[in-house]
Order: C-alpha cells, then structure tokens, then sequence
C-alpha cells in the first residue's frame, strides 16, 4: 500500500469531527482537499473509508481500521522525533498527558511549574473520566496518566504522586455540620448526589457504603465535581467526593466536611504509563518531576479544616 501521511491525517480528522469543513480546520487545508486525500485512499484500498449519517461522517469498519492505524503511527513518530531529541543533546518533544476530571483542581499548577522549568518540552493536555483516560493509555492518545487508582486490566507502571483523601461533604446549614463521630447509619436518612457510572469516586463511593454497610438513597447522578459541589451548597443533598475538589468552597465556608467516622478514604494519586511503551526523554523528565515534586501542589484546606475541627470537639 502507497499510504501517504495526509491520507491518514484526513481519516483520523474526519473521525474527531465528523465533518469535512472542521477536519479541514484542524489540517489547516480546505474542505475540497481533505475529500480528496479521502477519495484517493479510498480508490486505492477498493473500499469505502466514509459514509454520511444523520449526525455527521462516520468511518466505516474499513476507515476505523486505517484511523486506528494512524493513532499507532503518530505515536511512533512522536517517539522518534524525541529520540532524536536526545541524541542531540536538545531537552524537546511533547508529552500528551491524560488526567482524570477530579486531577483537574491541582494537576495544572504541576503541569505549569514543569512547563517553566522545561520550557522546550510541549505538553498536550487530555481531561476526562477514569474510563476515558484508560482508553487514551489503550489507544496511545496519552503517554502519561495522572490517575487515583492504576487499570489493572493493562499492564502499567504507576508511580506515586501523593495522598488522595475522599470525603462526605454538606452545606453549613445541614443538621449534622457540627456533629462528631457521626456513625455511618446517619447517612442511610440522607439523599447522596453521586458522579457518573465510570468515575473513579463513584466506584470509591460504593465500595464504601458496601463496607459500611450502608444504602443511602441516590439523589442525582451528576458528571461534574462543579456541578456536584453547587447541588449541595444549594441544598439538594450531599455527597462523597474527592478532598482535592472542594479546597476553596471549604476555606470559604460554603462546603462542610463531616465528620464521619471511617473518612477520609485515602488513597493514592497515581502517573501512570504502559509498560509495552518505552519511555521517551520528555515524559521522563515529567515523570520523574511528578514523582519528587508533585505532591507539594496537592491543595490539604478541607482535611485540614476536619482536622481543626476534630480538635476543637476534644
């Protein structure tokens, strides 16, 4: 096969978009052009790459082939460009880093500092759930994952970043807001809002309550810490979340952690990356960063303010 790059990057565009004018945008060529590196593959494959559908273009089983093939190729050619790098002697390359949606509230401050100190290396940021950051690592779209809990259906090296407390948080009005050793059974009369199926802390959250022995009834089923955090300052239930989310509605006195006997959970922030990959001189030097420094960007004011608090009941 006489496979060309701009053939591959046409399928790959068309995947993300799903239309010709915005995989046009994204390759900086015209519509008309992107057609044609498609037709032209097309013509000389015998099949159909792409097919119009009510919501847009979509690959066929043929065009999932090829744009899987030019995810794996792009992976291979980043790889290259940043051996190259070190064989020169020059501190480039880019690391696309995925990180799980409640990483968010520290994980750029770490990014930003390592940016500062490496300047040449470039870094593409991924934000989404636990499954989607998996699928990334499966799919060679991230090199390196900033994650709670390492996959163990792939075979990962993970390195530890910090603690990583969860929590059971509430409104500063709530009945047991200024309870101590609250007994787990409370939260059985109380209406949970929960992430979505997927979330790392919905899963936490359920082994939880299973070893508590305890069924709070589900409020809402919510895909945003922001969004989860407003619900509860509004009154409509409270929920468990991670420590890390709720730093700034806690110092300022719009959240409440409660004191729950058994909680936090702590568990671990992990930077996680596949074995079978070899590790390229710009995601070491990330890594290696995350492993000595990343901790010291972990916000600690909610576990703190429990803490205090647990002191003063004494």
């Amino acid at each position: 096969m006489h496979i060309t790059l701009r053939q591959l990057r046409a399928i790959a565009a068309l995947h993300r978009h799903g239309s010709v004018t915005r995989a046009a945008g994204e390759l900086n060529v015209s519509p008309p052009a992107v057609t044609l590196q498609v037709k032209a593959l097309e013509d000389q494959l015998g099949i159909a790459l792409v097919e119009r559908s009510a919501g847009g273009m979509v690959l066929t089983q043929g065009g999932m082939v090829i744009a899987d093939a030019s995810t794996r190729i792009e992976a291979v050619l980043r790889e290259s460009e940043a051996r190259l790098a070190a064989i020169v002697g020059a501190e480039r390359g880019e690391v696309r880093v995925g990180i799980i949606s409640t990483a968010k509230y520290y994980a750029p401050r770490a990014l930003a500092a390592f940016s500062r100190a490496h300047p040449g290396i470039d870094l593409r940021l991924t934000v989404g759930n636990r499954d989607e950051i998996i699928d990334g690592l499966v799919h060679h779209v991230v090199d390196l994952a900033i994650m709670g809990r390492p996959p163990t259906e792939l075979k990962v090296i993970a390195d530890e970043i910090g603690d990583h407390p969860h929590v059971v948080v509430a409104p500063p009005d709530h009945r047991l807001a200024t309870a101590r050793d609250i007994a787990p059974n409370e939260l059985n009369n109380e209406v949970m809002l929960v992430r979505e199926a997927g979330s790392g802390t919905r899963r936490l959250m359920e082994f939880y309550c299973e070893e508590a022995g305890i069924t709070p009834r589900i409020g809402m089923e919510i895909g945003s810490n922001e969004t989860i955090k407003q619900s509860v300052m509004a009154g409509l239930g409270i929920s468990f979340i991670s420590a890390h989310t709720i730093d700034a509605e806690v110092q300022d006195g719009r959240l409440v952690v409660l004191d729950i006997t058994g909680l936090p959970i702590i568990r671990q922030w992990f930077a996680v990356h596949l074995t079978e990959r070899a590790m390229m001189p710009a995601s070491a030097a990330l890594l290696g960063f995350l492993r000595e420094q990343g901790g010291s960007f972990l916000p600690h004011a909610a576990i703190e303010s429990l803490k205090r608090s647990s002191s003063l009941a004494l």
